[in-house]
């Protein structure tokens, strides 16, 4: 737990030395900047297995809901979070139940996170 607890603080040290502020604090487009960053120095996310089951999904929010806002990498990890559209059907945030247009912003209370349109994540929905 101890080892946690430092990563935690270093990583909350290393966000507020790169961008002044945790994710927990920061405005929009710092949120999006340092998802942008996160991906851009190599996160790879887990969008498998979708969830396919409504108990399926649960389990996935269940996780998420034990994660701060300052535990950005995870929520991305854990939600699929890519910065494009995903699939066959190119599916993407855009048309997913959870995303406010105008605030380019998803509103699943476990997740809070500014989303691009063309961005997706496995608990997309319609």
């Amino acid at each position: 737990m101890a080892d946690q607890d430092e990563a935690s603080a270093d990583t909350l040290a290393q966000y507020k030395q790169k961008y002044g502020v945790t994710p927990a604090l920061a405005d929009h487009a710092t949120l999006v900047k340092m998802i942008e960053d996160l991906f851009r120095d190599g996160l790879k996310t887990m969008v498998e297995p979708f969830p396919e089951t409504d108990r399926e999904f649960a389990k996935i929010l269940d996780r998420l809901r034990g994660m701060s806002a300052d535990q950005l990498r995870e929520k991305l990890t854990e939600s699929g979070w890519l910065l494009e559209p995903y699939g066959e059907d190119q599916m993407r945030c855009q048309e997913c139940m959870y995303y406010l247009v105008h605030r380019r912003w998803c509103d699943l209370p476990e997740l809070n996170l500014p989303a691009e349109p063309d961005w997706w994540c496995r608990l997309w929905r319609i």
